[in-house]
């Protein structure tokens, strides 16, 4: 398991080989940021491809770029654990941890693991689909496993860029490294909202349970970038980088000419479907950094937090309530079936002219309005303790060292 050290031996200050050499950062923490962004964008494509499409192989392109994530990973990981226990220094071998015979940087064991769920999952997507046919949605055995391998890889990036960061020569490269973990944080931010798609399409947004969902989801995340990460307004960061994957996605995706190979259609497509346009989190997650940045420091620990949690769960419900539930709204409206909002690019070709969400409308949800504030009550609550495991991880994250 990795652990963490108050303080830094000046010779180990010295020796900054494994991560970093002094020109800047190395190309192993590049690397597996590389493979981050091919999780992000393969889960991207390959649900555009299903939604568009429908039928896919093994070697669909999507697929491909999940596959050159776990290359990318393997060799770099595989190369840094060959390196630290045959030819690594004393201090790097000390700063690293053993599997198997093995030593390597706590990072490249995740990111390795992560590799081989993916890769396993694979064949077991593939019998999925021949036994059961086209997925209906996103959370299915199969794309369970191969969530917890694109989860890992990512959380293992972020830990290698965290280690890297704390050994880093100069200020300037510590900067650098700073920036790659916010985007490391965005990249795990918005695959945690893919995977939350069913529970967060704009006909839902005006339903207790998708703040629930919410409340669950996202503060965990954007409490521990506030803490773990060293620039100011952090959260914020992250959250406008998960918003720009997420818009970049929906301007590129329908540029792609595309048809469906599968029956029933309802809806003939043209071209890839873009996902939805991202959630306004940024708004909450400026909240999330105020809280922190005033009464998150200092010495405290976890008893500080347990009085912050509540009162980040609070704001990121409300925030993200007062924010959000126009805006979804506004995504209903003909302002919004253009380019720039894509609101009219996110159907699948099974999907009936009758569906609410072709027709622009919301879902059922609440039966009644004291139903519905039970249920925000409950999401306050999901959203305290999502925020307290959010601010206990990070500070793990800010000190890790290995």
């Amino acid at each position: 398991m990795a652990t963490t050290i108050p303080t830094r031996s000046s010779s180990y200050q010295a020796d900054v080989a494994l991560a970093l050499p002094k020109s800047g950062v190395r190309w192993p923490v590049r690397a597996v940021l590389v493979a981050a962004t091919c999780v992000l964008v393969g889960i991207v494509w390959d649900i555009s491809w299903h939604m568009s499409i429908g039928r896919d192989t093994l070697w669909s392109p999507p697929h491909l770029v999940t596959y050159a994530a776990g290359l990318i990973v393997g060799i770099t990981c595989g190369w840094l654990a060959l390196h630290t226990t045959f030819r690594g220094t004393a201090e790097e071998r000390d700063h690293s941890v053993a599997f198997w015979g093995f030593r390597a940087p706590l990072g490249a064991w995740i990111c390795v693991w992560g590799a081989f769920a993916m890769l396993a999952s694979a064949p077991f997507d593939d019998w999925w689909h021949q036994a059961y046919g086209l997925d209906v949605k996103i959370i299915s055995p199969p794309h369970v496993v191969l969530a917890l391998g694109m989860y890992a890889v990512v959380v293992g990036a972020m830990v290698m860029t965290a280690a890297a960061r704390s050994d880093a020569p100069d200020a300037r490269t510590r900067r650098r490294l700073e920036w790659g973990l916010v985007y490391a944080l965005g990249v795990m931010l918005s695959m945690v909202a893919v995977f939350t798609t069913e529970y967060s399409q704009r006909g839902a947004q005006h339903a207790s349970l998708f703040y629930r969902v919410s409340a669950i989801a996202y503060p965990v995340l954007l409490c521990g970038a506030a803490r773990a990460s060293g620039l100011r307004w952090s959260a914020t960061r992250v959250a406008a980088v998960y918003m720009t994957v997420r818009v970049l996605q929906g301007w590129i995706l329908p540029l792609v000419p595309a048809e469906p190979k599968l029956g029933p259609i309802f809806y003939p497509m043209t071209h890839l479907a873009a996902l939805e346009f991202p959630l306004l989190l940024v708004v909450p997650a400026l909240g999330v950094d105020w809280l922190v940045q005033r009464l998150g420091q200092g010495e405290g620990g976890p008893r500080r937090d347990l009085l912050l949690a509540p009162l980040v769960g609070v704001a990121f419900v409300l925030l993200l309530l007062s924010a959000q539930w126009p805006f979804a709204s506004f995504l209903h409206a003909p302002a919004a079936r253009n380019w720039f909002f894509f609101t009219d690019q996110n159907f699948v070709f099974w999907g009936r002219a009758t569906s609410l969400y072709r027709q622009y409308r919301f879902f059922p949800g609440d039966p009644t309005t004291a139903a519905f504030v039970a249920g925000i009550a409950r999401a306050l609550l999901f959203a305290s303790l999502s925020a307290f495991v959010g601010l206990s991880w990070g500070r793990w994250l800010h000190r890790v060292r290995r």
